[in-house]
C-alpha cells in the first residue's frame, strides 16, 4: 500500500512528465494544474470552474483566471482539447484520441462515449478554401 508521500511524489512526475513532454515550462500553477489533471495516470473531462475549485480544496491559491489561461496553454500545447456544449460551456479533455462523448443534461457531465461504435459514413464538404479540421461528436443524454 502507498502512502500519501508516495502518491504525491507519482503525481508530481506524470505532472512534471505531461509538461515537459509538450515542452512547457512547469510553472508552479501550471504544475499543480497538471497534477489535478493527470497526476493518477486517468483521464478527464473538467470545467476551468471545476479545476479552479480541485485546485482551492487541496491549498492551491490559484485565480480562475489563471486556471483558464493555463488550460489555453494546455490546449495550444495539445495536451487537452475543448470540448463546447451549447456553445456556452467548455470541457477540457486530457484523453486526446479521436472519440465521441456522451453529455448529461441532468448532471451537465461530459463522459467519453466508445469510439468502436461511432460510425460516421460522410461528412459534408467543406467549402472552398477550408479543410475540415476536426469533427467532434457529442451526444446529448436525458433519462427516460
Amino acid at each position: 500500500m502507498m502512502s500519501d508521500a508516495q502518491h504525491t511524489g507519482i503525481a508530481v512526475t506524470r505532472g512534471q512528465s505531461w509538461l515537459a513532454g509538450a515542452g512547457l515550462r512547469p510553472t508552479r500553477q501550471r504544475l499543480a494544474l497538471a497534477q489535478l489533471l493527470v497526476g493518477d495516470g486517468c483521464d478527464r473531462h473538467v470545467t476551468a470552474e471545476g479545476l479552479f475549485e480541485a485546485a482551492t480544496q487541496t491549498g492551491e491559491p490559484v485565480s480562475l483566471a489563471t486556471v483558464y489561461n493555463t488550460l489555453r496553454a494546455f490546449c495550444d500545447a495539445g495536451l487537452v482539447r475543448e470540448i463546447t456544449v451549447d456553445g456556452s460551456k467548455s470541457y477540457f479533455d486530457t484523453n486526446m484520441t479521436d472519440h465521441p462523448h456522451f453529455y448529461w443534461e441532468e448532471t451537465g457531465q461530459l463522459t467519453d462515449a466508445p469510439a468502436s461504435e461511432l460510425e460516421i459514413n460522410r461528412i459534408p464538404g467543406a467549402p472552398e478554401g477550408t479543410r475540415v479540421a476536426k469533427v467532434d461528436v457529442v451526444i446529448r443524454l436525458r433519462r427516460t
